[in-house]
């Protein structure tokens, strides 16, 4: 089998533990880097042929059909690639591993056509025009900071997207809601959208499962810091989760509450609460498979200035309270 940058060609005889499957089902266990929709369409257009006939993605194959791919490597995204700095944590022919600054937009839309992470990748990586929404297999909010991966090769990104409906991809997150909680927990609630506010999410009867872990690391002044794991990856997830248990992270805009100033806030500490204008929320770590050596992989994001001074301010007022 061989695949370049413009002609994916590969043949086979499917084998008997295949025999009497679907078609596009069968060709995506042989072709586990390629998604069975791409699959599918390579049917459709004749690209990929049985026996050297045209046939239907649902027609059966048996064993020691030939199986026969001639397809063109259409690119997959068409957005423009722009030089645009990466704080690149790993990179291979698989991986992009990468620390997202807050303010950075992933992928471009309405409001956003440049100036985006997936502009940056597509300069620095061409060949992810390639790739199914140029790599990008989960997301950080716009201000959200923190460790993202980046599948470079099709391979990648199928086993992406497999670890992470099989919530084998491990991630998780620093985070300063407010409140003095006095212990950590976990948030099973479904997430949808919000049924008058449609471009927020809510807790919703009806909406996807979700669950949210968070443990404790500190108490300060009227604010906790956190760490929050993830077992889903809903949209807004862990934001939605907090403010549903009433701490919602500090400085979020969209789900936060009025600022709540700690009993006897001096100058110093209002003038780093006000000035942190974006939620307080930081993708710390990552924990994956590497998707060809199977391999266990971690990275680490340290956090970013405006965090630590977030932090050392919430710490700095705690002490001068007490020493009062």
């Amino acid at each position: 089998m061989t695949s370049g940058t413009e002609r994916i060609e590969a043949s086979f005889s499917v084998p008997p533990e295949l025999s009497d499957q679907r078609l596009d089902q069968a060709v995506a266990r042989l072709m586990p880097e390629h998604s069975r929709s791409r699959i599918q369409g390579w049917v459709r257009s004749g690209e990929l042929t049985v026996n050297g006939e045209k046939r239907r993605p649902r027609d059966r194959v048996l064993v020691d059909d030939r199986v026969d791919v001639a397809a063109q490597a259409e690119a997959e995204v068409t957005w423009e690639a722009e030089a645009i700095d990466l704080d690149i944590v790993h990179e291979d022919e698989h991986l992009i591993v990468l620390n997202k600054p807050a303010g950075l937009v992933v992928h471009p839309a309405a409001g956003h056509e440049a100036g985006t992470l997936v502009n940056a990748l597509l300069h620095h990586a061409p060949e992810l025009e390639r790739i199914p929404r140029a790599g990008i297999v989960h997301r950080l909010d716009k201000d959200t900071s923190g460790i993202m991966v980046v599948a470079r090769s099709l391979e990648a990104h199928t086993s992406l997207v497999a670890q992470l409906q099989e919530r084998r991809m491990g991630r998780e997150y620093q985070a300063v809601c407010l409140g003095e909680l006095t212990g950590g927990g976990r948030i099973e609630q479904p997430i949808g959208r919000h049924p008058q506010q449609r471009k927020k999410m809510a807790v919703v009867p009806d909406g996807r499962p979700a669950v949210t872990h968070y443990r404790l690391v500190r108490r300060m002044a009227g604010f906790s810091h956190i760490r929050c794991q993830l077992e889903s990856g809903r949209t807004h997830q862990i934001r939605v989760h907090m403010a549903h248990i009433r701490h919602p992270l500090l400085g979020d805009p969209v789900y936060g509450s009025r600022m709540r100033y700690p009993r006897g806030t001096d100058e110093e500490l209002r003038s780093v609460l006000d000035g942190f204008r974006r939620q307080a929320l930081h993708a710390a770590r990552l924990e994956l498979a590497h998707p060809a050596t199977d391999e266990f992989c971690e990275w680490e994001a340290p956090l970013p200035a405006d965090f630590r001074q977030l932090l050392d301010a919430l710490s700095a007022f705690e002490e001068r309270r007490s020493a009062s």
